[in-house]
């Protein structure tokens, strides 16, 4: 450091301190003049703010979990329910399985690799790391999951990467520094074939499996709960579960075999509540049936990861993953499990079916908010899903922006720092604590039926997660819930995203060339005699198979398949799609007949009189990608309807104000319906009781206001336009 520099510093400090002790001889500031107001004069405040709306309408938000959020928490409430005698790391582990939360472990960066070839896939998760990723996190396609050869399936590579043979496996980890970073995969049905293949393909390329760590994770219950059905028998995928949670207990006692993801729940449209209790239940029924093969509670709760989705609401996020885990824990605990096995491991990611196709680039926003929640709940690793999640797999900026949330969130904002953040805020210890409740409840409802797989079988759970689906479908088509641009706020000039198909022909020529390429030089005669001895269940005799050369489809049949009494499936979804599919039956006829439905805005007076109702309405049917046809406003009768003839529109929308209507309305209606006797006549707003059969005998056929079902209204007149999807 030079003098001139070393100088300007010590006169910084200088003043710093002048500073300070210039501030000690402030005088105190009085807060006296300040009246401290009651809660009765604040909502008397908020009454007579909203001008007769009803206070407990507009200021008490309930939710799909059956809870209420107040306006307004207060200390003396919450006082009792207060962690104040528990910290992170202790306990029943609300605040936390680490005592000093991430400052020391960082949640874990999960970003999903999923493309179809091996060797694509490779290179994606070497870079994935290089750019921030802590984990491997490989996405299998479907019909890895379901133990299928790649050369006996129509579609490969859905949802993630190809893998049939050892040679797959190797190509996949070849380089990776399995002995630094996690690896974690979702298996499916059953962890033990991949698990052959991972465990033969780490000790083929010289690696020590002892050093693996992560997840190889089977989730039956999910995949039967999605499916409807199996490949085997709930009790051998559960023996099989059994062998492979023995192995790696043995063999690899860093690495997890069971998956417990909620994600089947959420995306068929569960609310909070009912995602985590019946994932709870899935969990207690893997602990059970570890337990009837021989593992100790112990042993079988250091097998087991939980996933969870993060979704819309934000505070109940926080507080659904700060109530899972004392309920986990007080369920090992009365297995026996010791305060180690008590500890629930959490993977988030955010749910999918908050996505949109239409407008994607919202779902950064989605995104990093339910990110931003899992971390304040106290996630262990997160998968932040890539914006174009609904519509293709991601590209390199799509995956760029998810991780660079993450990225953000740990080094620029500080979140490694405070330990259970949300620990002590009056709002989110009372959901915590009510939420809790709740998910306990619902749990044990499930347990009483006998368990989670005896109530999928009555279809218990498809039932009540089919009745919060219903709600929200209501709720959206009513607009009572928004789903910026689809419901609300549609881009009429949005380009929609390249959705990149996959070249299936040269994807499944690429794979069978790669198989038969293995396969040529593995001794058929070796891999008959290995898989002889599996059907047996043996790890060790499904990872000397994989050695010797057999498909991860030829390791599923020998383990045995069989009849599964099949159930009502768990269906998949998302919030917008009925919104996505008007608006691609608008676009689908456009581009087929040239033709649209046609809007006529018959709006009345100036621009003043009839702005605000026009710009609603314009709003409102542009969600169905109709033209709206606007103007700047009618002095008379007469000539709104001369214009609306010469649109030749199939919907009229009279906008003005309700003191106007009355001389309005029973003068134009008519006359709209002689100069367009096919058309609908709505009116913007909604009509007196009084005027409502005045204005129906004038010919008004329905209205456009806050109240009215939009996904009904742009359905009616698409299926009156001849549409498709109506």
């Amino acid at each position: 450091m030079s003098n001139a520099t070393e100088k300007n510093a010590e006169l910084d400090l200088q003043a710093l301190i002048r500073r300070a002790e210039a501030q000690e001889n402030f005088p105190e500031v009085p807060l006296d003049e300040f009246a401290i107001p009651s809660y009765d004069e604040w909502k008397q405040a908020c009454i007579e703010l909203l001008k007769g709306a009803p206070f407990e309408k507009k200021l008490f938000t309930k939710t799909y979990e059956g809870i209420t959020f107040s306006p307004m928490y207060f200390h003396a409430d919450t006082e009792p329910i207060q962690p104040t005698k528990s910290f992170p790391g202790m306990g029943d582990y609300l605040r936390g399985v680490e005592a000093n939360g991430y400052v020391n472990s960082p949640w874990k960066i999960a970003q999903a690799c999923d493309e179809t070839l091996p060797e694509e896939n490779n290179e994606l998760l070497k870079h994935e790391i290089e750019k921030g990723s802590t984990v491997y996190n490989v996405k299998v396609d479907c019909a890895t999951r379901k133990a299928k050869d790649a050369r006996q399936c129509e579609h490969i590579g859905k949802h993630g990467c190809s893998l049939t043979t050892l040679g797959d496996v190797e190509t996949l980890l070849n380089g990776l520094k399995l002995d630094k970073y996690p690896l974690y995969v979702y298996a499916g049905e059953s962890a033990l074939p991949l698990l052959a293949l991972i465990v033969a393909a780490v000790k083929k390329q010289g690696g020590d499996v002892s050093k693996l760590h992560g997840i190889i994770g089977a989730n039956p219950i999910a995949e039967y709960a999605a499916n409807g059905t199996l490949n085997q028998s709930l009790d051998k995928l559960f023996d099989e579960a059994a062998t492979s949670a023995k192995w790696a207990v043995k063999n690899a006692p860093a690495v997890k075999t069971i998956f417990v993801k909620s994600n089947v729940f959420s995306n068929g449209g569960a609310n909070d509540i009912q995602e985590v209790a019946y994932t709870l239940s899935a969990g207690v029924a893997y602990l059970r049936a570890l337990l009837e093969r021989g593992l100790t509670i112990d042993e079988a709760a250091s097998q087991i990861m939980f996933g969870f989705s993060m979704g819309a609401n934000f505070f109940l996020q926080i507080a659904k993953l700060r109530a899972v885990r004392p309920i986990w824990a007080q369920i090992v605990k009365a297995f026996g499990g010791n305060e180690e096995s008590q500890k629930m491991h959490i993977h988030g990611r955010p749910a999918k079916f908050f996505k949109t196709v239409y407008d994607p680039y919202v779902n950064m926003l989605r995104d990093t908010t339910q990110l931003f929640s899992g971390v304040v709940g106290g996630v262990d690793s997160f998968e932040n899903s890539t914006f174009d999640e609904p519509i293709r797999k991601g590209d390199e900026f799509s995956r760029r922006i998810a991780r660079n949330m993450q990225i953000i969130l740990q080094e620029e904002f500080g979140l490694l720092q405070p330990i259970d953040p949300a620990g002590g805020s009056w709002a989110v210890e009372t959901l915590t604590k009510e939420i809790k409740e709740k998910i306990w409840a619902e749990f044990q409802v499930i347990e009483g039926k006998g368990g989670i797989v005896a109530a999928l079988k009555e279809g218990y759970p498809q039932d009540e997660i089919a009745k919060i689906l219903a709600a929200r479908f209501k709720a959206a088509e009513t607009r009572k819930d928004r789903i910026v641009g689809n419901n609300m706020y549609p881009n009429m000039t949005e380009e929609r995203i390249d959705a990149r198909p996959e070249n299936q022909a040269e994807n499944m020529k690429a794979r069978k060339a790669a198989i038969e390429a293995y396969l040529s030089k593995v001794d058929s005669a070796a891999v008959k005699d290995a898989l002889a001895a599996v059907k047996d269940g043996c790890a060790n005799c499904a990872i000397a198979a994989a050695e010797a050369g057999a498909t991860i489809a030829e390791i599923r049949d020998a383990l045995g398949k069989a009849e599964v009494e099949e159930i009502k499936s768990i269906e998949a979804h998302r919030w917008s799609e009925r919104f996505e599919a008007l608006r691609e039956a608008t676009e689908k006829f456009k581009a087929e007949k040239g033709d649209n439905v046609k809007i006529f805005l018959a709006n009345m007076g100036p621009i003043p009189q009839h702005k605000a109702r026009a710009d609603f309405t314009t709003g409102f049917l542009q969600v169905g990608a109709f033209q709206v046809l606007g103007n700047n406003g009618f002095a008379t009768v007469d000539d709104a309807a001369a214009a609306a003839k010469e649109s030749g529109a199939d919907a009229v929308v009279i906008c003005s104000t309700d003191p106007t209507y009355p001389e309005i309305v029973p003068a134009l209606a008519p006359k709209l319906h002689e100069a367009l006797p096919n058309a609908i006549v709505y009116l913007a707003g909604t009509a007196p009781a009084e005027l409502v059969e005045p204005y129906k005998q004038a010919g008004i056929d329905d209205y456009i206001n806050v109240r009215a079902n939009c996904y009904k209204v742009i359905q009616a007149l698409q299926k009156k336009k001849g549409m498709a999807n109506s």
